[in-house]
């Protein structure tokens, strides 16, 4: 009896450890309203598919893709969970933490029956701002503003479209507006639309020129350092780097090369200089959308020695952009990520080589048939266009006021339309001339996985699958009537007049992108769990401890979280 009483304090002492231990507060990683971290990076590669990090892993040097693959978390099976696999959209995704349902952005330009049916809307197109600080002599001369002290140039561009809000927007919120949040890119589209609404600035190119601009729904002049940026003679270095020296096609012919990358992270070293990002007290935010693998990966395709070229100089130069962080913010006060927009197919003719049912399909051919067989209906002996023009996959879209003309409702006409896109498309299957010599296949043949109006996408009438959810997540309406086409797996729009590959659609290689964190709240390794770019947002703004984005609805990725105890360091 005298054991146990003795042993009684030894227990007590145990469990009121056990319980201080369980009731010890636990901290969150960090608290962006005292500026810990002091600055987030999110690094976006255009068109960078997820496999391409394994595929190229020997060949990396320095801390550029290592940095995450060694000394971060890298998830290795990150796919979108949509169908529309699009820049606009994808880089609305990583911002926002919702799919298309959730941000309204559809494609990177469509037919908005509120806003235009003579021309198509970009995704961040906006007549009621301009463009700012760009030589008078791009201003066509009968256009307003037209004379030698014009600075402004037509139509400007906004968020205006984005229906939610970005993991930049909860920061500015957060701290009511001392959080200082900015996006760079080539593209207008890639650096506005993950900033988000609340942005300070967002910075892309004028194509021509390659002079850095923006819009005056920001400001009404670039900034200073802006403007010593363009005037310092490094639009002429990345010329010469690009053996395009004095072009006025900076965006084809620069925009293409490595030259462009080293570019981009250039002027984002010029900005954080300049916004003096991470002095501010509260943590900053920045996205750049590295824009020179998707305008040459269109062209040569993923497989091609130039992808590969692409690839490791970006390696070098994200080590160099890393190491110049560490210098001037250091990393240990930095959280970087790394993911892409979309994947890419693969040359349709090289997969053709290898056996896949790989090809293409003249949208204008199907366009015309399409055409004739509605005319044939219901306006015989005309030539009425039932569909606008411009076609671009997945979205056949319907001119509704000619339907409308001839008393034709959208369930019917949509209807009529779906029905006729399968044999449309198989009628451009080659036709050999006659027999085949033994052993020699058959040319692959154009297929139709799917076919969904504008009103079954309205109503979820999709299959209650995997397929079906992302054919979900890629709704939202602009006032059209249209038919959602999806071809097989690894054929596309015919894109032999610009390029030799794309990308639109729901099948693996379309969806799959990487995704990487660096920055001390994440446990280093390789984590194969199935995990989507709309955790991204999601797990920063946890961590930051600020509200998730409004449409948001990826998860926390705590797999690769350390536990944190006790107060902050």
């Amino acid at each position: 009896m005298r054991a146990k009483l003795r042993s009684l304090p030894f227990l007590l002492l145990v469990c009121l450890v056990a319980l201080a231990t369980v009731c010890l507060p636990v901290a969150t990683n960090a608290q962006v309203y005292a500026g810990r971290p002091k600055l987030i990076v999110i690094v976006v590669i255009d068109q960078f598919r997820g496999d391409y990090l394994n595929r190229d892993r020997a060949l990396f040097k320095g801390e550029g893709f290592r940095l995450f693959m060694d000394q971060g978390a890298w998830f290795t099976d990150c796919y979108y969970d949509y169908a529309n696999t699009k820049t606009a959209p994808g880089h609305s995704t990583i911002g926002t933490g919702a799919y298309t349902d959730g941000h309204g952005i559809e494609s990177n330009e469509w037919w908005d029956a509120s806003r235009s049916d003579v021309h198509k809307v970009t995704s961040v197109e906006d007549e009621r701002y301009q463009l700012v600080d760009l030589p008078a002599s791009l201003i066509p001369a009968n256009q307003p503003g037209a004379g030698p002290d014009a600075l402004h140039y037509l139509i400007g561009a906004s968020p205006r479209n984005l229906r939610a809000t970005t993991l930049g927007d909860e920061l500015r919120l957060a701290t009511q507006g001392r959080a200082r949040v900015f996006g760079v890119s080539l593209k207008d589209r890639a650096a506005i639309l993950p900033a988000g609404q609340a942005a300070n600035g967002a910075f892309w190119i004028e194509p021509s020129t390659g002079l850095f601009t923006t819009s005056t729904y920001y400001m009404q002049h670039l900034p200073e350092w802006a403007k010593a940026f363009n005037a310092s003679g490094r639009i002429e270095q990345a010329e010469h780097e690009a053996n395009a020296a004095g072009t006025t096609q900076f965006f084809e012919l620069v925009g293409r090369t490595p030259a462009a990358n080293r570019y981009e992270l250039d002027f984002a070293k010029a900005l954080i200089t300049g916004e003096k990002l991470g002095q501010n007290g509260v943590t900053d935010l920045l996205t750049i959308s590295l824009s020179a693998n998707d305008i040459q990966g269109h062209q040569f395709g993923p497989d091609s020695d130039s992808e590969q070229e692409m690839i490791l100089s970006l390696d070098h130069d994200m080590g160099t952009f890393f190491t110049w962080l560490d210098q001037n913010i250091g990393l240990k006060n930095t959280w970087l990520a790394l993911t892409a927009d979309h994947g890419v197919a693969p040359v349709a003719s090289q997969a053709a080589k290898l056996g896949i049912d790989s090809g293409m399909v003249n949208l204008e051919t199907l366009y015309d048939q399409l055409n004739k067989a509605l005319n044939a209906r219901y306006s015989r002996g005309q030539q009425v266009d039932y569909l606008m023009p411009g076609p671009e996959l997945p979205y056949i879209v319907l001119n509704k006021k000619a339907f409308q003309k001839v008393h034709i409702d959208e369930q019917t006409a949509e209807n009529v339309v779906a029905s006729l896109l399968p044999k449309a498309v198989e009628d451009q299957a080659p036709k050999p001339a006659g027999p085949l010599p033994l052993q020699q296949r058959m040319p692959p043949a154009p297929q139709v996985a799917d076919v969904y109006t504008r009103l079954q996408l309205a109503n979820g009438q999709v299959p209650p699958t995997e397929w079906g959810r992302e054919l979900e997540h890629s709704y939202t309406y602009h006032g059209n009537w249209y038919v959602m086409l999806v071809l097989g797996a690894y054929q596309m729009e015919d894109v032999r007049s610009w390029g030799g590959t794309t990308h639109f659609s729901p099948w693996n290689y379309d969806r799959h992108v990487p995704l990487a964190f660096y920055g001390t709240p994440f446990i280093p390794g390789e984590y194969h769990e199935k995990v989507a770019p709309v955790d991204l947002a999601v797990t920063f703004a946890s961590l930051a401890g600020v509200n998730r984005p409004s449409a948001a609805v990826g998860r926390v990725l705590t797999e690769a979280l350390k536990p944190v105890h006790g107060t902050n360091q």
